[in-house]
């Protein structure tokens, strides 16, 4: 089994990326990191970020010793489709996502692929924030 991981060159991106890495050497597992662009209309320079990002990740855990593969899907794609597809794909132990912090009225309302992931997904989902300060941060796991 492994842990599955949705990864963008965001804070929340990087958030999931260390649960996940934590999951993955509390369970000797290993990654599938997910990589999906938002939107097709992604720019020259953003790209270029986000692949830095990703060498910069694959060095982390080559570091680490932990295993993993890297699924980098095509621009313009549904985020959510890609991460429950890669569990389903994979026998995944556990989908880890990042989420962003919302303003009290935003706060009833989650976002569309989360709230996809977390109805959808074949096994429990752990959904962390970046760490911000200690009393705002937080990590919410369903089953």
């Amino acid at each position: 089994m492994t842990i599955v991981v949705g990864f963008l060159a965001t804070p929340e991106g990087r958030a999931a990326l260390d649960a996940a890495a934590a999951e993955a050497e509390r369970r000797s597992t290993g990654l599938l990191l997910v990589v999906s662009d938002r939107g097709a209309g992604a720019s020259p320079e953003a790209s270029a970020e986000q692949s830095r990002a990703l060498d910069a990740v694959r060095a982390e855990l080559d570091g680490r010793g932990l295993p993993y593969d890297v699924r980098e899907m095509p621009q313009g794609r549904d985020v959510a489709e890609d991460l429950i597809g890669a569990a389903e794909g994979s026998d995944a132990a556990l989908i880890v996502i990042g989420l962003r912090r919302r303003s009290p009225v935003g706060k009833l309302i989650l976002g569309v692929n989360a709230q996809r992931i977390l109805l959808d997904a074949p096994c429990p989902v752990l959904a962390v924030k970046p760490r911000g300060n200690e009393a705002s941060s937080g990590a919410v796991v369903t089953q």
